[in-house]
């Protein structure tokens, strides 16, 4: 009989390591506590860290297919003057792949489909985990039963009550001051560039577009948590009247009922370790952090590949796990170390000559020092994996 594993979370970064053992041999049990899958969210850029991920995954092919590339845009002020322009060829040639725009229910649908019929469980929440050892195997309880594995992988989110119950001093996620609402456009829209940013004081609208012409916008502002409005999308058209087109047209796309509003969190004190006995954390249950850098959904495809490519090189379950924090840990932790201050230099700046200093060094940056600067994380090989492997 082969190994097993209880993979808790059926999010990006659950359904990539499910995929992932999967491919090297293991039998995968994904708990997803939710009674229905929604696939809520709005849409997502995959980097080539994220799509390189997907490749050793067996989904790159179908990923690419379903995405739109993402060759023209950059940042500009409210008033729409050009701040930086991005140059999709050239990360292309950098890279082999531009960034690339996807509705996220695509993607969660693609990893859906890489795995087989049963394997996924909606409504079963674990509610604990009993870590016989560092070898397993460890039994994780449902309602209405107790699932034994191997390994078991905690991809329960920001808010991860596996995290918590195994890292019991830890402080948590914090708030990180910005509120995001986000849509997809009801219908097709004319936009000039495949992704665009704008910067404000103490406020960001982007929008990246899909492959059926649809877009997705998000709005980012500094607020407290909490705030909630009755007609979202009444609000941003009120806090972004008077910016640049396309927002009023992406707005004007936009039904109501279809803005997602959430606060940010982001796991600012880093964890001792992404392991404990045969649990291993995954995604933003390991390394949550503000989305500045578009590198969130990136970093836990990355996890899943490494752990998979680990389980499948090493004897034991520990050495795995052991090879697994070694790898991870200080990469994704760097990520998202780069992602706060990408957001204090950027979105946060609220007083008007940081803003136009700001505005100023972008100006004045060279297109070259920008793709440099989109490589230092989205420049990474993914490690070698031994499909059908099954560990002793």
């Amino acid at each position: 009989m082969g190994n097993s594993a209880v993979v808790v979370g059926g999010g990006i970064g659950g359904l990539a390591a499910a995929v992932g053992l999967r491919l090297i041999g293991w039998e995968v049990t994904v708990v997803e506590r939710a009674a229905t899958l929604a696939d809520a969210g709005a849409g997502i850029s995959l980097h080539a860290n994220g799509l390189r991920a997907l490749d050793v995954l067996g989904v790159g092919a179908a990923v690419r297919a379903a995405a739109h590339p993402q060759y023209t845009g950059g940042t500009r002020t409210p008033k729409g003057r050009l701040l930086t322009r991005m140059d999709g060829a050239a990360l292309e040639r950098e890279l082999g792949t531009p960034i690339v725009g996807i509705p996220r229910s695509v993607l969660h649908r693609l990893l859906r489909e890489a795995l087989p019929p049963g394997c996924l469980r909606v409504g079963a929440e674990a509610t604990a985990v009993d870590r016989t050892g560092p070898d397993g195997p460890a039994r994780v309880s449902v309602p209405g039963r107790e699932l034994e594995a191997d390994l078991v992988v905690a991809a329960d989110g920001v808010n991860s009550r596996l995290r918590a119950r195994l890292f019991p001093h830890h402080p948590g996620p914090v708030y990180s001051g910005s509120t995001v609402l986000r849509a997809i456009t009801e219908h097709p829209v004319d936009l000039a560039d495949d992704f665009r940013i704008t910067w404000g004081r103490g406020a960001e609208f982007g929008h990246i577009t899909f492959a059926d012409g649809r877009a997705e916008w998000h709005a980012v502002l500094n607020a407290p948590p909490g705030i909630r409005h009755p007609d979202a999308l009444d609000a941003v058209r009120r806090r972004f009247a008077h910016w640049h087109d396309p927002i009023p047209a992406l707005l004007d796309a936009t039904r109501p009922d279809a803005v997602l509003h959430h606060d940010i969190h982001e796991l600012a004190t880093p964890l001792p370790a992404f392991t404990a006995g045969p649990v291993a954390l995954l995604g933003d249950a390991a390394h949550a952090m503000t989305p500045n850098l578009g590198q969130g959904a990136c970093q836990a495809l990355e996890d899943a590949a490494t752990l998979a490519a680990a389980l499948a090189a090493e004897p034991t379950v520990a050495g795995a796990l052991a090879r697994y924090d070694a790898e991870r840990r200080p990469r994704s932790q760097a990520v998202a170390r780069a992602a706060r201050q990408a957001g204090r230099m950027g979105q946060q700046l609220a007083h008007p000559a940081a803003v136009a200093l700001r505005d100023t060094a972008l100006r004045l940056t060279p297109s070259r020092a920008m793709i440099r600067a989109i490589l230092r994380h989205a420049d990474w090989t993914p490690p070698a994996l031994a499909v059908g492997h099954r560990a002793p």
